[in-house]
């Protein structure tokens, strides 16, 4: 079965929901019952497409996104990382960026078999790490954590055709009416919109396997 997950490096929901993907597959792993593989494919989504490629001061992106609200948005969220094992640090973001280059090495990730590990880089690295995803060099460096080579990386950067291919995917994402992220689509059959709890995952993954099954 393959799962399907629409994502934003820079969306803290998505990060958590990552964590809660990984213990729903704990769970049906445990249960023993679930399909002998399964894969996991991460897909473009970018939460402010129109954000100049040097993005924004954080402070003043969130001041104009929330305006007073922004300490009590970002506790709830805070708080709700610390029961995934999330200690977001929101006060080292220094900038706001257009993703479209970090969606780029996510792409590149997946033909070389890294895409999960450098998602998790990315985001540890904006939300827990202070990283500047405006800066090549920080991307690299995220990167090559993650096991890509450096070269191929900065290479794929500067990738026109990789570009398109990425807003292309942005695109149909939101001509399906994905609208907002995470997104998780379970083996192509069932949509499910949200950082939800794992058993709510799980109970996903069952019913998209026992359709799979059905029309096998």
């Amino acid at each position: 079965m393959r799962i399907d997950v629409i994502s934003d490096v820079v969306c803290p929901w998505c990060f958590i929901g990552k964590r809660r993907l990984t213990r729903a597959l704990e769970l049906l792993q445990a249960e023993g019952s679930g399909p002998e593989a399964i894969e996991v494919v991460w897909h473009p989504f970018q939460l402010n497409p129109d954000l100049p490629a040097a993005g924004m001061d954080r402070h003043e992106y969130v001041s104009r996104k929330f305006g007073p609200r922004a300490a009590e948005v970002y506790e709830r969220v805070a708080a709700v990382g610390r029961e995934v094992g999330i200690e977001f640090a929101f006060d080292r973001i220094p900038r706001q960026p257009n993703t479209l280059r970090a969606h780029q090495l996510i792409a590149l990730a997946r033909t070389q078999g890294r895409q999960d590990e450098t998602v998790e880089s990315l985001f540890r690295g904006y939300f827990l790490e202070g990283a500047d995803l405006t800066r090549a060099d920080d991307l690299i460096s995220l990167a090559e954590r993650a096991g890509l080579a450096p070269e191929l990386a900065r290479d794929r950067l500067d990738d026109d055709a990789e570009r398109r291919h990425v807003l292309a995917e942005d695109a149909q994402a939101r001509e399906l009416g994905v609208d907002g992220v995470p997104c998780f689509v379970f083996a192509q059959r069932l949509a499910v919109s949200g950082a939800q709890q794992p058993q709510t995952l799980l109970r996903a993954m069952r019913q998209a396997a026992t359709e799979v099954q059905a029309h096998t």
